[in-house]
């Protein structure tokens, strides 16, 4: 097979680039796609972190429509082909939706005076899926690619790589490769970063993401939700070298989820659309950047593990709310707690900036008080980011090789999914140039490409 496209992880970045060639004439039977979750049609509810569409395509719904949100795409592309690239993915998601007429944007346009003294407010638009959708999307769009011939190996493992003989090791044999896209997850970034150490590939420091899960009634955020759904308080201490921001807002019927990730607990958010789940609730991670930790994967790692109690998560809230339920009825998986003390215990006096935070939210948002729960941690494992080409994601060293989601540091369902389709894209014109040489050698060394 001459032309055969390996894609691991079946999350929102592989599925893009899959159905972007599928879509221009590449051959279903040429792609493989390899993920250690489950199809659309077994994968459950709760299974959040492994399966079709990966995370956020199976939990949250929320695409985010601007450059400076959830990684750095248009420092390899331009601002223009970037938000082409967003484009391509909303498309995709109102394409395989049951009921598209329900996607919809919203942009607000100015920052509220009554946050300025304490906060800044990131303002941008936001597509809403509808996670209540997100399941049925995810079949609709399955059944298309299976449809055209692409092969899953649903419930398998790469455990190895070689880079030098185009070679991926899975179910206890190894399958070859002319194109190879790495596209894990989160539960894959460790083996991300044992392949840089591997193959020595030179990468990009990340700075540490980390912070809690923040939980409380919806009315008390009201006057801002009504302004932006998705609000993006932020505020940064340069001179630390630490920045802090809200994210990943879920309202109405919101409800905290809980990730496994490397044997710990850490904590996300997710929405319904659908009233008979109103619970009346918001909840937000405030995520903290830490710059210039030495081995900072490492260090994030360490923390997470010193949150935990007798293998959960924690929770804190001062006025002694109870932890929330899940959309099955259970309550969240976590160890209640008495106070703040596993978060200082894992990130020392960082703790503090996460503390102020929620201290000055109290006075923006006066009816606020005590009424909250902060779920412990909350966590963005970012790895070394391997250096790659910048016109089709290619690491340096092997040029058939394509990093994207979380493995080159997308942190969301549009980026990760416009990283993808950038790849498909570069992939399609070098097979578009290989026919040209085939019909026209003579005009071959005249031609730049």
């Amino acid at each position: 097979m001459a032309n055969k496209v390996v894609i691991v992880g079946a999350g929102v970045a592989g599925v893009n680039a899959a159905t972007k060639l599928i879509d221009n004439g590449y051959p279903g039977e040429d792609i493989t796609i390899i993920d250690m979750g489950k199809s659309p049609y077994e994968r459950k509810p709760e299974e959040v972190m492994t399966g079709f569409l990966g995370a956020g395509g199976w939990s949250d719904g929320k695409l985010t429509y601007h450059t400076a949100i959830g990684g750095h795409l248009s420092k390899y592309c331009g601002e223009d082909k970037a938000m082409e690239l967003f484009d391509q993915v909303i498309t995709n998601f109102k394409r395989f939706h049951p009921k598209p007429e329900e996607v919809q944007c919203s942009d607000p346009q100015s920052e509220p005076d009554f946050i300025k003294p304490y906060f800044g407010l990131r303002l941008f638009p936001v597509w809403h899926v509808g996670t209540d959708y997100l399941h049925e999307i995810g079949k609709n769009w399955y059944d298309y690619l299976v449809e055209k011939g692409v092969e899953f190996l649903w419930e398998t493992k790469v455990t190895e790589i070689n880079f030098n003989e185009q070679l991926v090791f899975c179910n206890d044999r190894w399958e070859d490769y002319d194109k190879l896209i790495f596209g894990v997850g989160k539960s894959g970034i460790d083996f991300a970063k044992e392949l840089s150490e591997e193959y020595k590939l030179p990468t990009e420091p990340k700075p540490v993401q980390i912070g809690v899960r923040f939980e409380a009634p919806q009315h008390h955020f009201q006057k801002l939700i009504d302004i932006a759904y998705d609000f993006k308080l932020y505020r940064k201490f340069d001179a630390e070298g630490v920045s802090l921001r809200s994210f990943c807002t879920n309202n109405n019927a919101a409800y905290v989820a809980a990730e496994h990730t490397y044997g710990d607990i850490s904590y996300n958010g997710h929405a319904k659309k659908d009233e008979k789940y109103a619970n009346g609730m918001t909840n937000f991670g405030i995520l903290m950047e830490i710059k210039n930790i030495d081995k900072p994967f490492d260090w994030a790692r360490e923390a997470v593990k010193k949150m935990q109690i007798d293998g959960k998560g924690t929770y804190f809230s001062p006025s002694h709310r109870v932890p929330s339920k899940t959309t099955e009825g259970d309550y969240v998986e976590t160890q209640v707690v008495e106070n703040m003390e596993p978060l200082y215990d894992a990130i020392g006096d960082y703790a503090i900036y996460i503390q102020d935070f929620i201290h000055d939210m109290e006075k923006v948002f006066p009816t606020l008080g005590s009424d909250w729960g902060i779920y412990m941690p909350e966590v963005k494992y970012l790895a070394p980011e391997p250096l790659v080409n910048y016109d089709n994601l290619s690491l340096t060293r092997f040029p058939n090789v394509h990093f994207v989601g979380d493995a080159l540091s997308a942190r969301g369902i549009t980026v990760s999914g416009a990283q993808g389709t950038y790849v498909a894209e570069a992939l399609l014109i070098n097979e578009d140039h290989k026919e040209k040489t085939k019909k026209y050698p003579e005009f071959i060394e005249n031609i730049e490409f």
